[in-house]
């Protein structure tokens, strides 16, 4: 017990430090713990684990969490615009991939027909975690609505994948025939959405209206939904999931008083759940095994990046006429795959009595080629694609959380224009929803007001108000200043630019009001409504 408890510990602890240096690097920390669970598997320390359907188990409950956040970060009003696209790169894309794949593995390896589809069904998916994080940790943003094309595609195509894997699972065991496939499309299909939409309405419902007079009680419910959002559906027969990924998305997308707290939760959670997939996945391997593979492995990572991804992508994307080959290309290049591919891996070995091949290590080999390889060349592809958006921010593709504060602290620095100067606080007559929290004079002396405290030159006030609880949204726009107005006022623009108001100015990490008098300089990131 001490020992678990010691060998958890230190886990948690390396996760931070190696964090930052995978930020620096770009490359995923998950393959630290890949790497970690693979040499305690072949050490002597007693936590070995050679069970497959208790790594299965262990990493189905990792997927729940790691499916509904995924939705639940997903920002529809971001996302709408691609969302056509994108759901048929997340569901006909999946399965021309696992046909494609099939295909192409018994042809080339020789292997049999049903194998060769189960392997395609199990690698179809393609990785969120992965991509977006290489993303952030290079602070690339993408042109075009690239990356909500990629982060709903990603984070949408798990569910698809899983049923296309149980479909050829149910037709090696013998028992398929056309009315059981079709039943299980339906069943997978209605009841994983089904019981996704109520479970949400219901648990939105309940955090709109229920007081949680305990402060942390809100986001254990949260955590108890998203586990029933899987098992609920799953026991119906349907696809739990995609119930996961609804309810998520529709929470997410929601205003609800606690919605900013479970954010920073589910974001610790989701975390340790995808380190504990891949520790979980790293005991399962040994190297010798994977020597054995890694020819198989390398010739299907071949095939899947240089020539079913790309067809498959233009398949869906060219029709659409507004996406050239550059970007179709960085999208497909983009298409990593990850835990959940092993995870579906563990699910087939566990299903097919007598595997002829090595399906699981295949898979590994796989999935650590593609996240290492592709992981690594992905910036370089989208800088060579020119698809690069050195204005745009990859993180605007999240759902904006910061709108869901009740107060909001802003500070406002006085100057020699200012009607405040030189008067008393009672004398400044603030709305109702307004207070003066803290004043900062000039000489960095803070004080805390009172009626009679004197707001001076130079001094800098701290004020509290409440936040909009009003139901309509800003259509802001960003733009960066370019030469022609470089130099310009915010009164010169807006002369200029009659309907358009310049709300915030952010150069560098400063961020300035933009009083008329400012100086826009060029750089400068002006967010315009």
């Amino acid at each position: 017990m001490l020992f678990w408890l010691c060998f958890i510990a230190i886990v948690v602890i390396l996760c931070n430090f190696l964090n930052n240096i995978s930020l620096k690097s770009g490359v995923p920390v998950l393959l630290v713990f890949l790497f970690l669970g693979m040499l305690v598997g072949i050490s002597d320390l007693p936590v070995n684990l050679n069970s497959r359907p208790l790594a299965e188990r262990i990493c189905t409950i990792a997927l729940i969490y790691i499916m509904f956040y995924g939705g639940y970060g997903t920002k529809w009003k971001t996302a709408k615009v691609v969302v056509v696209e994108a759901g048929l790169l997340a569901s006909v894309g999946v399965i021309l991939t696992a046909a494609l794949t099939g295909v192409l593995c018994h042809l080339v390896l020789r292997w049999g027909w049903l194998e060769s589809l189960l392997l395609g069904s199990v690698v179809s998916s393609t990785d969120a975690a992965s991509v977006f994080y290489i993303l952030r940790a290079k602070k690339m943003g993408l042109k075009n609505n690239t990356a909500p094309i990629l982060e709903v595609e990603s984070g949408s195509n798990d569910p698809c994948a899983y049923l296309m894997t149980m479909v050829m699972l149910l037709i090696m065991s013998g028992k398929a025939s056309a009315g059981n496939v079709a039943l299980m499309f339906g069943k997978q299909i209605v009841f994983g959405a089904g019981f996704g939409v109520l479970i949400a309405e219901a648990a939105l419902y309940t955090l709109k209206h229920a007081k949680f007079k305990t402060s942390g009680f809100d986001t254990m419910f949260m955590l108890a939904v998203a586990t029933l959002s899987y098992a609920v559906p799953q026991a119906a027969g349907g696809n739990g999931y995609l119930s996961s990924y609804i309810v998520g998305i529709i929470l997410g997308n929601s205003a609800f008083k606690s919605k900013k707290n479970m954010v920073s939760f589910f974001d610790g959670v989701t975390g340790l759940m995808q380190i504990l997939v891949f520790f979980v996945l790293g005991l399962l391997v040994r190297p010798a095994m994977l020597v054995k593979v890694i020819l198989p492995s390398l010739v299907i990572f071949i095939i899947l990046v240089g020539f079913v991804r790309p067809a498959v992508v233009t398949a869906i994307l060219a029709p659409f006429k507004k996406y050239s080959f550059k970007q179709m290309s960085l999208i497909s290049f983009s298409g990593l795959r990850g835990a959940s591919s092993i995870v579906f891996a563990i699910t087939a070995v566990i299903g097919v009595a007598q595997p002829e091949h090595d399906i699981l290590n295949v898979v590994f080999c796989l999935v650590f080629m593609s996240i290492t390889v592709q992981g690594m060349l992905l910036p370089l592809w989208a800088k060579w694609t020119d698809m690069i958006d050195k204005n745009a921010d990859v993180m605007s593709t999240f759902t904006d959380f910061t709108a869901d504060v009740d107060m909001h602290f802003t500070e406002v620095t006085i100057n020699d224009r200012s009607l405040w100067k030189d008067k008393m606080l009672k004398e400044l007559k603030l709305p109702t929803d307004m207070r003066v929290c803290l004043i900062i004079h000039k000489d960095g002396t803070k004080e805390v007001p009172h009626g009679s405290s004197l707001v001076s030159v130079d001094d800098r006030l701290i004020l509290l108000s409440r936040v909009t609880k009003a139901n309509y949204e800003l259509d802001l726009q960003q733009q960066v200043v370019n030469e022609k107005w470089a130099g310009k006022t915010v009164m010169e623009y807006g002369d200029t630019n009659i309907g358009q108001h310049i709300l915030l100015i952010k150069r560098g990490e400063q961020a300035i009001m933009p009083s008329n008098r400012v100086i826009l300089e060029k750089g400068d990131l002006m967010f315009i409504h």
